[in-house]
């Protein structure tokens, strides 16, 4: 049996929660399309995020450590592709759109600037005058405005809802503006998902790579509660050699709390508030995905640690120190003189304010691209 758009559209009427997001009834697009034959309009926004050159571009940006310290950390790419995974688990878990969640997964760091936060803080010091830089703003931006795939627009033209999700995505570190996208009512419950679905993956990967990296060890995180109970979990201590597959042992099991803990808490809070409706869960006046009061402590202690004990560690913060630098001296040059920026991005210069056109350049840059530039602007040995 072929399986059509139309057929897709029943199961999901059928199949998920009254509180999941169905793609028959999105408010559509802004530039109106035909509709794919053989895919929901979730499934399509999916798609075209994939196909984007940002997407492609996640693979050489830092999501901690820059791409020449090692090749088995992760980067801005298999974060994405983590942060899906866990987003499609807990959507289908909780019964709602696996599709329009993955979506907004994929989406959400397509803006991130080279060098990780590091990046991202250098320009928004440099934008303070212009409206400042948010990497999920700019995500919008790059799905709006600077992809440029079809003969008919600008962007992607995705969804209400996968634009919507993106713009509200939040964790502790990032926030954006969802105006124009009702501001005043929370995120769907898929949204919600990709949010908890980044946190989790940020968690446990840091954790993973910062003791790849002997960043801290085993005996420094003996003082986290979380740690105690997943040494139990696999049985793991007396002196026993701490050998990677223990390590990836300890790694899956704080995914599986993790992810168990949201599902349990999340339905709890589904059922005690009687959700039953999208239009629900974004009046409700908090997020209803979430950690359990008790697991959220653990997860606090582990973030904290991690903020200690990596993000500040000596050697991060030297990459994090040269990374700022690279980013300023690369957008004050171009600032002085506009002419050495590519002839593509010279023409945007007749629409757009010079900041933001460096900007939008500077951010779609790869680590690896940022280096070569900033050596072909102040190496007099480079060519140029």
């Amino acid at each position: 049996m072929l399986y059509k758009r139309e057929k897709l559209e029943e199961v999901e009427t059928a199949v998920l929660a009254p509180y999941a997001l169905k793609s028959a009834q999105s408010q559509g697009r802004i530039h109106p399309e035909a509709e794919s034959a053989t895919r929901t309009a979730f499934e399509r926004d999916r798609d075209r995020v994939i196909h984007t050159t940002a997407f492609r571009r996640l693979e050489y940006k830092t999501q901690v450590f820059v791409f020449y310290e090692g090749d088995h950390y992760r980067t801005r790419l298999t974060h994405t592709l983590e942060v899906a995974q866990l987003g499609r688990s807990l959507a289908r878990g909780l019964g709602v759109n696996q599709d329009l969640t993955e979506a907004i997964c994929l989406a959400h760091d397509l803006g991130h600037s080279p060098f990780g936060h590091a990046g991202e803080h250098a320009l928004n010091q440099l934008m303070q005058e212009h409206g400042g830089f948010n990497h999920n703003t700019q995500s919008f931006r790059v799905v709006t405005e600077l992809e440029e795939r079809y003969p008919g627009f600008k962007g992607l033209n995705l969804t209400y809802e996968t634009r919507e999700g993106m713009l509200k995505h939040e964790t502790d570190y990032d926030k954006s503006d969802a105006v124009g996208y009702a501001p005043d009512k929370r995120a769907s419950l898929e949204a919600q998902i990709a949010n908890l679905a980044d946190e989790s993956a940020y968690n446990a990967h840091d954790l993973d790579d910062g003791l790849r990296a002997g960043l801290f060890t085993t005996y420094d995180l003996d003082e986290l509660t979380i740690w105690q109970e997943l040494k139990e979990m696999v049985g793991w201590g007396n002196g026993r050699a701490f050998t990677p597959v223990i390590r990836h042992q300890i790694i899956r099991e704080l995914i599986g709390l993790s992810m168990s803990d949201i599902l349990e808490n999340t339905a709890a809070n589904l059922a005690a508030y009687q959700i039953d409706s999208p239009e629900k869960v974004q009046t409700h006046p908090d997020n209803l995905v979430g950690y359990s009061t008790e697991f959220a402590i653990k997860v606090q202690q582990l973030k904290q640690f991690l903020f200690q004990r990596m993000y500040r560690h000596y050697r991060l913060t030297r990459m994090q120190v040269k990374a700022e630098r690279f980013i300023s001296e690369i957008f004050h040059a171009y600032m002085k003189e506009p002419h050495m920026l590519p002839a593509a991005a010279q023409k945007q210069l007749d629409t757009l304010p010079r900041t933001r056109v460096i900007t939008d350049y500077i951010a779609g840059m790869t680590d690896r691209y940022a280096l070569d530039e900033w050596r072909k602007l102040f190496d007099p040995y480079q060519p140029a």
